[in-house]
């Protein structure tokens, strides 16, 4: 739903951005509403998707506004709604054909349910100090370390397990090698399973590395 004001002629300038508020609130629905703001004359012209108290007419109170001359966006920053929803705004300041600022377009998203939803992930995976400390717990733990260093070595490389190449496999395979990760019982196969590969492949590239080395 939205909602235009008439009149002046700085108001009728300001409408082909009512366009692009619509867009921008229908788009996000019902997350965002966008409200043009007239800046001669200090007044809300154009409310798409409101849910704030602000309607057409409204005084926009833009005194305590203050931007560079050449300012294009300002924010985003944040707001509290009047129901204390928490509020992600961003405002374009809009020009005519001479570059003289002439509106505001104030696009403002009700980020509080998405940050309800990441205190409670943060919750649910924040491990706290309780229990023994993972260096303590996984001192031993081959599978852990085998499943640590193939994630860092991906991420070092900006890739993931399931993208990786035969090249990248082979080379994989052989910095774990180094590092003696198949000293473990069954490393091997757990290797292979992690990859996705065989262990026959794995144990051929084992072979190769063991020949490979000098006498």
């Amino acid at each position: 739903m939205a909602a235009s004001g008439k009149g002046s002629t700085s108001t009728r300038r300001l409408r082909p951005y009512y366009a692009v508020a619509d867009a921008l609130a229908a788009l996000f629905s019902p997350f965002v509403e966008a409200v043009v703001h007239d800046i001669r004359t200090d007044r809300v012209v154009h409310v798409a998707h409101p849910f704030s108290p602000r309607e057409v007419g409204d005084p926009s109170d833009l005194q305590d506004v203050d931007f560079a001359p050449d300012a294009s966006v300002i924010g985003p920053y944040e707001k509290i709604n009047w129901d204390g929803r928490r509020i992600k705004s961003v405002t374009a300041v809009l020009r005519d054909d001479g570059d003289r600022p002439i509106g505001l377009l104030c696009v403002n998203a009700d980020v509080t349910e998405f940050d309800m939803v990441r205190r409670m992930l943060d919750g649910f995976l924040q491990t706290g100090d309780r229990g023994p400390r993972p260096d303590d717990l996984f001192r031993n733990d081959w599978h852990e370390r085998i499943n640590r260093y193939v994630a860092a070595w991906a991420a070092e490389r900006g890739t993931t397990l399931t993208r990786l190449d035969r090249e990248q496999r082979r080379g994989l395979i052989e910095d774990l090698h180094r590092t003696g990760a198949f000293e473990g019982k069954r490393a091997a196969a757990y290797v292979a399973g992690v990859l996705g590969i065989s262990r026959a492949t794995v144990y051929a590239e084992l072979a190769r590395l063991k020949a490979a080395q000098p006498v």
